[in-house]
């Protein structure tokens, strides 16, 4: 204990400058000297046909990328000089599957490992070591590594928007990178099935496509296509666990199946994100053949001991009204749906088990009574994880507070995955053992690019990696930013589109009456701009200054890093003159009109072309006269009064998409399907009444919009009756 206690301490000396390892060793102290990898330096291996010397002929593939160069591969019994060795002789059987240690001295680097993927994840450390140079000096050391968790994983969803085999191999291999041993693939959605089925043809011919605006668009993969992922990675030591989703986000299923369904459909593929309301029939004992003949196939393709089967977002609406449902929750002698929804994953559980497979689902799975089984992944916090675990069930943690990689950085950055801790305090020590480690879920709905995954999975998932690997007293955030800082150069050669921190505009002035002193924050490099309008590149004028503008512009800045250049942020920047208020006789009645809508949408639809529902007046905008959970859409109309001139700031806070107009101007379009965000809106108002119009939409999820105002001179506030007439 006392020198294992040692060398963690040492984790937190300042490692030689070239040394950026991403996770960071459970154990590892540093030495005077350093071995040169370079010429006469060879390969070695205890067998070219066992596992140290796939391993090494692994590494020297790396290298061949990494630094153009590769070395030559010898058996260590054939070999007397400098050597990257690998072996299994002397490897400490407490090191487990997947730990190793990793010696470098005068002789060379010597990797030893009791199993064949400790010696792969010695592989990377030692790629890591090496960077990308050749000659390169690694430094004396030592070093004892295992991960802290078994499961160490990367969800991607392919649903929503479909990504090809060569993606998804690189992925994998960054994964192999980062040591992570999990790749949770999100095979089927509502948007799109994406894995061949045989014995149900029209799950592709049919539910693999959606009709976008822009044309016919999906994909998926042919069952020889995924043997060749799973075969793929299964030589970098990591389990493709697929995701088969049920009993809910199945739309694209019932398009091509909707016999399944409690209604008989028809469906078509949606091309909306959301929850919805059509779900498989749980009272259908053709659904649950249907599924299982579907698993049948699955498990054929996926020798993963795991079988992620979804379970989350089920509405209840449809099996209410079903009389198939109603039977068999009477049959069964179930209490409500929940049960419903308990009894069908409970079937599902017992059919995997017979066949040596264990089901996970999303912490949805808890309600209505967990199956005997089930393994339970918590996203919406850590409740379920820890319900799931004092109950002895085995969990899997990927909280959207810091897991979530589709998230945007403002509201999960880099330093807040990196703090995330995966074993809840409220569990004691027996059933912290229950958690089996976690994942970064990567949801596609707003990434239709490539480009645009690797911006939000990297560089979190560097973070996460670290989490799930190191020990919990071996990480520190100040320790982590200059080797990520390293780190980020390896994943920039190997052309990975990782997020660079933008600068951001310290003003909040957008509209202005004479002229405006615009103020850009650094981000972590220098910052590049352009007033054209077109995107700042590296020859772009560096900001060194606060910029005066006096006619309307729009401001484009980056932030530099090396010769790449970041995401541009953009703010257009406005010369107006004060808008004209409405003249009254009288002060107009305070409140302001409503009309309700109905219907399903991703941005806010033309309402001129549309019928009201319902409608009425309210003292102030907000949900509560909608009296529905989802698929609606509000507008309010009335008067604002400006109390004095100047300019006024409007902010909307919303879920799904909201947007304001005062006159016929658009003040602020917060529009979109997302999660609740705030945007705001300038305008500048002679004192007096103008007209208000605020629309928002809500596709489904949480309920929210409100709206605030900030007069000149003055601070944000809510707004309230005696700023609206009619």
């Amino acid at each position: 204990m006392i020198v294992l206690c040692a060398a963690l301490a040492l984790a937190f000396s300042s490692p030689p400058p070239s040394t950026a390892l991403v996770p960071w060793p459970a154990s590892i102290e540093f030495q005077e000297g350093s071995f040169t990898v370079g010429k006469g330096v060879a390969l070695t291996f205890d067998s070219a046909g066992d596992a140290t010397g796939s391993t090494a002929a692994y590494l020297n593939g790396c290298l061949a990328k990494d630094a153009k160069v590769v070395l030559p591969a010898r058996a260590a019994a054939d070999w007397k000089g400098p050597a990257i060795r690998f072996t299994t002789s002397g490897a400490d059987p407490a090191l487990g599957d997947e730990g190793y240690s990793l010696v470098v001295g005068r002789a060379g680097i010597v990797v030893r490992a009791p199993k064949p993927a400790g010696l792969f994840y010695g592989a990377q450390t030692v790629r890591q070591l090496i960077g990308r140079q050749y000659p390169a000096k690694v430094p004396y050391l030592k070093i004892i590594d295992k991960p802290r968790f078994g499961w160490r994983g990367l969800l991607l969803d392919v649903s929503r928007h479909f990504r090809d085999v060569d993606f998804v191999k690189r992925q994998i291999d960054l994964l192999a990178l980062h040591k992570m041993n999990v790749f949770h693939w999100h095979l089927v959605d509502d948007q799109g099935w994406r894995l061949e089925i045989k014995r149900y043809p029209k799950l592709t011919e049919v539910g693999a496509w959606r009709q976008e605006a822009s044309g016919r668009y999906g994909g998926y993969y042919t069952q020889a296509q995924v043997r060749e992922i799973v075969d793929y990675a299964a030589k970098r030591f990591i389990t493709v666990v697929p995701e088969i989703e049920m009993p809910g986000h199945c739309n694209a299923a019932l398009a091509a199946y909707p016999e399944f369904s409690c209604t008989g459909g028809p469906f078509t593929t949606p091309t909306l994100w959301g929850v919805f309301s059509d779900v498989y029939c749980a009272g259908n004992e053709g659904t649950y053949a249907f599924n299982e003949g579907i698993l049948e196939e699955t498990l054929a393709l996926f020798p993963s001991k795991f079988i992620h089967i979804g379970g989350d977002e089920v509405p209840k609406t449809r099996w209410q009204a079903c009389a198939k449902c109603q039977a068999k929750i009477k049959a069964e002698g179930l209490k409500d749906e929940h049960e419903l929804q308990s009894y069908f994953i409970r079937r599902i559980d017992k059919w995997l088990t017979a066949r040596g497979r264990r089901l996970v689902g999303w912490d949805e799975i808890l309600e209505g009574g967990l199956a005997p089984g089930a393994t339970v992944q918590s996203w919406r916090g850590m409740e379920g994880a820890i319900d799931a675990a004092k109950m002895g069930h085995d969990v899997i943690v990927s909280p959207t507070s810091h897991c979530y990689l589709d998230y945007p950085y403002t509201t999960t950055s880099v330093e807040k995955s990196y703090s995330f801790e995966p074993v809840p305090a409220e569990l004691t020590a027996e059933q912290a053992k229950h958690v089996l480690g976690g994942e970064g879920n990567m949801w596609a709905e707003r990434t239709p690019l490539p480009a645009d995954t690797d911006r939000m999975v990297f560089p979190r998932l560097s973070a996460l990696a670290e989490v799930y690997w190191s020990p919990k007293a071996a990480r520190s955030w100040a320790a982590f930013k200059p080797r990520l800082d390293r780190h980020l150069d390896t994943l920039a050669a190997m052309g990975v589109k990782f997020f660079v921190p933008p600068p951001s505009f310290s003003n909040d002035e957008t509209v202005f009456l004479d002229k405006v002193t615009v103020r850009l924050s650094p981000g972590p490099g220098a910052i590049v701009y352009t007033l054209d309008g077109s995107d700042p590149g590296p020859r772009s004028p560096r900001y060194a200054k606060p910029i005066v503008l006096t006619s309307t512009t729009t401001v484009k800045a980056a932030t530099l890093r090396g010769n790449a250049v970041g995401t541009p942020v953009s703010r257009t920047f406005k010369k107006v003159t004060l808008r004209e208020p409405i003249v009254f006789v009288r002060a107009p009645d305070p409140g302001l009109r409503w009309q309700r809508y109905e219907g399903r949408w991703s941005t806010l639809p033309d309402f001129d072309k549309l019928t009201a529902t319902a409608s009425g007046t309210s003292e102030t905008p907000g949900t509560s006269v909608a009296e529905r959970e989802d698929d609606y859409a509000l507008v309010f109309e009335g008067v604002f009064m400006a109390p004095k001139d100047g300019i006024y700031t409007f902010f909307t806070s919303s879920d799904d998409g909201s947007a304001l107009w005062i006159g016929d101007e658009k003040v602020l379009d917060n529009d979109g399907l997302h999660a609740v965000e705030e945007r705001a809106g300038q305008v500048a108002l002679k004192a007096g009444w103008h007209p208000i119009r605020i629309a928002m939409f809500e596709a489904g999820g949480s309920q929210a919009l409100s709206v605030s105002v900030r007069p000149p001179g003055g601070q944000k506030r809510p707004v309230a009756l005696a700023d609206f007439g009619r």
